[in-house]
């Protein structure tokens, strides 16, 4: 039976009235927060070609920067602890902007791969910090009932930005990699300006109880919710990196490789649209069929012979996706330890960059049908554990 988040436990900070114009700004800042990070594949690769000789190296500054913020996520948002969480939103923001910056700089310079390299590294240890941060204020913007309509909007918008800003750093590059590349961080400054101030988003103080309870151990449920989160990144990421090779599977051309990535996102837009129309939290077996559906559309795209059970699978993919990632969100939310709200987002974002790793790395080395039996093999061992959750709190209750 699904509940509502005003009926359920929650331990998040108190939302102020801070009026609907603050929430409008909040979901415009974590759109824009993304795109250089969905841009980095394309607007990596026309930048590092003139500098290398090979498009292949935009990848491996992609890994650099996706290696450093699964590193830093954690350690990173721990800095900021005592911080206004907007101040220090703003910071991580800035630095990175800075970073990347340097990066535009340096690759129209023609300077060496190792400095590129540093570059994208800089800029990635604060975005898993920078997203956690970003997703603590909002529930101080919004009441705990709104909370599944907000994250549905807001999971709709980074649907339409991932989507959105490879085209755009595409279509720029081809004239200017280099004013793309600056496009591309002159976008991602958006949240700096866009946040408001939220006075009582102050860091603990060294004396108050919960900054002496900050370092409570994380609840073993959050694990539960990160493999979750884990495996259907690499689901996502395995139909959208493996495009091309899909195409090419069923007889078409490479240039038809945005058709995947398309019916993926137009999913994941419609299943954001159901989220925030319900506003409702789901309920642990809800989320077992949420998984086991996700899991079967894995399935379609893995044994599909014909084009179109391929692209119903990654439709289904798609329309789980931000229920699923809300409910994550919202849970990691309610388990959290006070003081350790913005590391256990931050850990999420981990755990989604980690699945594309996972997909990316099965895919360069062993091929699409790897990939794709890996990223099934994760949905499956995750629904497992689910079911296990599931079945205790349903004792329990």
């Amino acid at each position: 039976m699904a509940v509502t988040p005003a009926s359920s436990p929650a331990r998040t900070p108190q939302a102020q009235a801070h009026g609907r114009w603050a929430v409008l700004r909040w979901q415009a800042g974590y759109a824009t927060l993304g795109v250089p990070q969905a841009a980095a594949p394309i607007a990596f690769a026309l930048l590092a070609l003139p500098v290398t000789g090979s498009a292949e190296a935009g990848a491996g500054l992609v890994t650099a920067m996706t290696a450093a913020q699964i590193v830093a996520a954690v350690p990173v948002s721990r800095l900021g602890r005592r911080l206004n969480a907007v101040h220090y939103l703003r910071l991580l923001v800035a630095v990175r902007a800075v970073a990347l910056a340097v990066f535009t700089a340096l690759a129209g310079a023609g300077a060496p791969y190792p400095l590129l390299v540093a570059a994208v590294v800089a800029a990635g240890v604060v975005n898993g910090a920078a997203y956690g941060y970003q997703r603590t204020l909002l529930n101080h913007l919004v009441e705990p009932r709104g909370l599944p309509r907000a994250l549905g909007v807001a999971a709709t918008l980074n649907e339409a930005t991932f989507a959105l800003s490879p085209v755009l750093a595409s279509v720029l590059g081809a004239v200017s990699p280099v004013g793309a590349m600056a496009l591309v961080t002159a976008l991602g400054v958006a949240p700096l300006l866009l946040m408001p101030s939220v006075p009582e988003a102050r860091g603990a103080s060294p004396d108050d109880d919960a900054s002496r309870r900050a370092g409570g151990r994380i609840p073993g449920a959050a694990y539960v919710w990160l493999l979750g989160a884990l495996a259907g990144a690499g689901a996502v990421a395995s139909v959208e990196i493996g495009a091309v090779s899909f195409a090419l599977r069923f007889g078409l051309g490479a240039q038809w490789a945005f058709l995947f990535a398309l019916v993926l996102c137009l999913g994941s837009v419609t299943g954001g649209v159901v989220v925030s129309v319900r506003n409702r939290v789901p309920g642990p077996w809800q989320v077992v069929a949420f998984l086991a559906a996700t899991a079967a559309g894995s399935s379609l795209v893995l044994l599909g012979g014909h084009l179109a059970v391929a692209l119903t699978g990654a439709a289904v993919i798609g329309f789980f996706l931000p229920q699923l990632g809300t409910f994550y969100s919202l849970e990691l939310d309610r388990i959290a330890p006070p003081g350790r709200r913005a590391e256990l987002f931050a850990l999420l974002r981990t755990a989604t960059s980690l699945g594309i790793v996972v997909a990316s790395a099965l895919l360069a080395a062993l091929g699409l049908r790897a990939a794709l039996v890996g990223t099934l093999a994760l949905l499956v061992v995750s629904l497992a554990v689910m079911v296990v959750r599931a079945a205790r709190e349903t004792r329990v209750a």
